[in-house]
């Protein structure tokens, strides 16, 4: 599995690429220039990295992802809990909601998400 983490810089790029895709790669480097100040050069090492990385790929010209937003960091979150709580789901909640008060639409949120857990 390709390495799913990335610094903020990389997230920053990794937004613009998912806010644009397809986007032809000059394009990019026009979006990156105006919005991160990045000159053509850095765009492509950046897009490089992240394609030889797993994330994006870049066929004739052409700049995509191989996994939407929302898959990209939900693989990020499953590695984070696999890594870190060594993969107890239960066990990251505890530690999140020592910290945090859940609202009563969070709760309902999850609770829901259980509820359609169970069903499938």
């Amino acid at each position: 599995m390709a390495d799913m983490k990335l610094a903020a810089v990389e997230s920053r790029f990794a937004d613009i690429i998912w806010d644009n895709e397809p986007v032809r790669s000059g394009e990019l480097t026009k979006i990156c220039e105006e919005k991160l100040g990045w000159k053509r050069t850095t765009t492509y090492t950046v897009l490089k990295k992240l394609c030889v990385r797993g994330i994006f790929k870049n066929e004739d010209g052409v700049v995509s992802s191989l996994y939407s937003r929302d898959e990209f960091y939900g693989i990020q979150g499953e590695q984070f809990v696999d890594e870190v709580y060594g993969g107890s789901l239960p066990a990251f909640i505890a530690a999140f909601t020592k910290r945090k008060t859940l609202t009563d639409k969070e709760i309902k949120e999850i609770q829901l998400m259980i509820d359609s857990a169970r069903e499938e």
